[in-house]
């Protein structure tokens, strides 16, 4: 019996972006029409849904790798990662900010420690890094159109757990980064390949979105506790 093909990265595009903007999308709902609490509340449902929806399409979050390993290298990798984003970050932005009130602030470390986690890891380290790394392949192997072979011809379900180029790193972690304010830019970028740098070692996802849960939630806490709301 033939082996299905698995579907091109062009047929499975939708379901790694979805989350995303379904996530932004309710988010610029105007502060006027929603407290900004429910908001965050309904941003998360909304992705979440098109998470679930979504979910036997993309990859998978565990590999070839032991998850409870992931999970602990996740969470020093996050830990590692909060401090990271605050000392890079902190010389872009004056000190203090406004306070969040209470039921926004746990709303919005909910959203981040959870949905946003997931879908930013699985978009960013998972489909735009492993279908660079195809594009690349095939710009080097002297494809006349290596963009629409990775696109139309290949799959990142074929890409092997941990995979990389130079470019394809370059490429994932300047488009994780292109997502944050400007001034959060050199922090975002540090940040993004932290996390590459997980997937590279743990040949997993599981260990990004457990990093990037671990440090959205410790981050939240840290301003709170700080004062230094602009950080946030």
């Amino acid at each position: 019996m033939a082996r299905a093909r698995k579907p091109s990265n062009w047929a499975v595009l939708f379901p790694y972006v979805l989350p995303y903007f379904l996530y932004v999308g309710v988010l610029a709902i105007p502060a006027s029409a929603m407290p900004r609490a429910w908001t965050y509340l309904l941003a998360s449902v909304a992705s979440a849904a098109g998470i679930a929806w979504g979910w036997r399409w993309t990859l998978a979050l565990t590999g070839p790798r032991t998850p409870v390993v992931s999970v602990l290298a996740g969470i020093a990798g996050g830990v590692l990662g909060t401090i990271a984003w605050i000392a890079i970050k902190s010389p872009f932005y004056e000190a203090g900010g406004d306070a969040y009130p209470a039921a926004e602030f746990w709303a919005r470390l909910a959203a981040s420690a959870t949905v946003v986690a997931v879908f930013e890891e699985k978009l960013f380290r998972g489909f735009v890094l492993l279908g660079a790394v195809q594009w690349d392949q095939a710009r080097r192997s002297g494809s006349k159109d290596p963009l629409g072979e990775a696109l139309h011809d290949r799959s990142i379900g074929d890409v092997a757990p941990g995979s990389w180029t130079p470019a394809a790193l370059a490429i994932s972690t300047i488009a994780f980064a292109s997502g944050h304010n400007p001034g959060e830019w050199p922090a975002a970028l540090a940040y993004g390949l932290l996390m590459a740098s997980l997937w590279i070692w743990r040949r997993d996802l599981l260990s990004c979105v457990v990093a990037h849960a671990t440090t959205n939630a410790a981050l939240a806490l840290w301003v709170r506790h700080s004062g230094q709301w602009s950080l946030w």
